[in-house]
């Protein structure tokens, strides 16, 4: 039976020659990981917008969610918009149902609707491209005195952040308030 034993000179010397193999190995798998990596950060977006609002309207909550869920009253709240002359509104009263505002300038389905506290839709402006939706999700919340929509829209393609904000003022925060006065 041979035995090998090692000095600490010997051990040492035969571990220092292990590092260069080491260092290439080690470039190669750090190589393949932040190849990974990369491939990987160029799928994800990091940089999309959302809007966050919240607004307080004098009316109940059952009042407001009404405002945006009955056809017959969104098309009132549209006659106090900057949209004159818009065909009536389209509005399902059921989820999964659709809904058409603004002459077909806005369209989408109900994806959740809770009476009285939250609507949550799929929601498009109708000149996006085929197929892209947005979700708009509308909280109501007693508040002293009426009711706070926290108002939260995410998914829209990015650079339209600006346009849509003013929107939801114009179309329908400015006008559901006069609606709802």
């Amino acid at each position: 039976m041979i035995s090998t034993v090692l000095n600490r000179r010997e051990f040492s010397a035969r571990v220092a020659s292990l590092f260069p193999a080491l260092t290439i190995a080690g470039t190669a798998f750090g190589t393949a990981s932040s190849a990974s990596a990369t491939a990987a950060a160029d799928q994800i977006s990091h940089s999309a917008e959302t809007i966050h609002q919240e607004v307080v309207f004098k009316a109940s909550r059952k009042r407001v969610y009404e405002a945006l869920t009955d056809a017959k009253q969104f098309t009132q709240v549209t006659e106090l918009s900057p949209v004159k002359n818009a065909p009536p509104a389209e509005i399902s009263p059921n989820v999964g149902g659709a809904f058409s505002c603004f002459g077909g300038v806005i369209v989408g389905r109900h994806v959740e609707l809770v009476p009285n506290e939250r609507i949550v839709q799929a929601w498009r402006v109708s000149y996006w491209d085929p197929g892209i939706y947005s979700i708009a999700k509308f909280e109501l919340k007693e508040e002293a005195g009426g009711t706070k929509l926290i108002f939260d829209h995410a998914g829209f393609p990015i650079g339209k952040a600006e346009s849509l904000l003013s929107g939801w003022n114009e179309h329908y925060w400015d006008p559901l308030q006069k609606y709802l006065a």
